[in-house]
């Protein structure tokens, strides 16, 4: 936490999903009616929303998570990983489906398959924004994703204080409503996301579907662009900047993504401008890359300066 940070404010809310992932390697994956053997199962906290709640708190930011969790042994699991990282679970709620899952195999490329059971996530609902908004109005920034269900992601809209700003990686992607797309300040995604909200006017790359993008209503936009950096466009100043990624080694790209959202939005609210906070996030996600796993890899503040 930060001298000018008053302590009734959190530097981010993360409003957002959280699952176990349940890993298994594979030689390779099986076809209809086969049955493969594959290795010991490992059970890592996951879910994109603990994934930036953890990342954030990681770095040094006064965090509190917005999200619904099984009353079973991988919900416990989840809190017991959020508050071991200095994150406020407090709006963590309990119960009414099983912890959401994703069952994932790996095979020796790394290429993975996924499946994933939202659980308890898809019964985060409006009313539960709405019964959380003290949590909703001590936040300089919010921070959501569209692995609860989108009507939630709307309320989370409506529900936000007058000066909170709003971050949205729209993933999985899915068509947005108007009113959250003015609100994205900025709308963060892949080139993967960009291309299915553009559709097939996409235009060739990211230097297109930057304008293209802030053409739907939201202030500003964030395209990452994994080891080549991200692109960064704002409404206000008319500004379109390339930020370069360092160097590095990658090993593991799972969570980077999150790492990257969860760094530029702290840094938002610490009240950096939008570039660099993006500089400061493109450092944090090489670094997250570096390493196995999603939440595991997760830098300090000190590993992302020494980049």
């Amino acid at each position: 936490m930060h001298d000018n940070a008053p302590d009734d404010r959190y530097d981010l809310l993360v409003v957002g999903s959280a699952n176990a992932d349940l890993v298994i390697g594979v030689e390779r994956r099986p076809a209809p009616g086969e049955t493969v053997l594959g290795s010991d199962l490992a059970v890592h906290p996951g879910g994109k929303g603990a994934n930036q709640s953890l990342a954030a708190a990681r770095l040094g930011a006064r965090t509190a998570l917005l999200a619904r969790v099984g009353d079973d042994d991988h919900g416990r699991l989840l809190l017991e990983t959020q508050r071991a990282a200095g994150v406020d679970t407090d709006g963590v709620l309990v119960g009414g489906a099983p912890t959401g899952v994703a069952l994932i195999t790996v095979d020796p490329s790394g290429d993975n398959s996924i499946v994933v059971s939202p659980g308890a996530n898809g019964r985060l609902t409006p009313g539960d924004v709405r019964a959380a908004a003290p949590l909703l109005a001590a936040a300089r920034v919010i921070s959501v994703q569209l692995e609860i269900p989108l009507d939630t992601v709307a309320e989370t809209v409506r529900g936000r204080g007058p000066d909170t700003r709003l971050v949205l990686n729209p993933s999985p992607p899915a068509p947005l409503p108007g009113e959250v797309l003015a609100a994205c300040d900025p709308l963060v995604v892949n080139e993967h996301e960009a291309r299915y909200i553009l559709g097939e006017d996409a235009g060739e790359g990211p230097h297109d579907w930057a304008p293209a993008l802030l053409a739907l209503g939201p202030r500003s936009v964030v395209i990452t662009l994994g080891a080549a950096g991200a692109l960064v466009a704002d409404s206000r100043t008319g500004s379109l900047d390339h930020l370069v990624s360092p160097k590095v080694e990658a090993v593991d790209t799972t969570g980077a993504g999150d790492a990257f959202t969860a760094a530029l939005a702290w840094r938002l609210g610490r009240g950096d401008d939008l570039r660099e906070a993006a500089a400061f996030a493109v450092r944090v996600g090489a670094a997250a890359v570096t390493a196995r796993g999603a939440q595991e890899s997760f830098p300090m503040l000190e590993e992302v300066d020494a980049l």
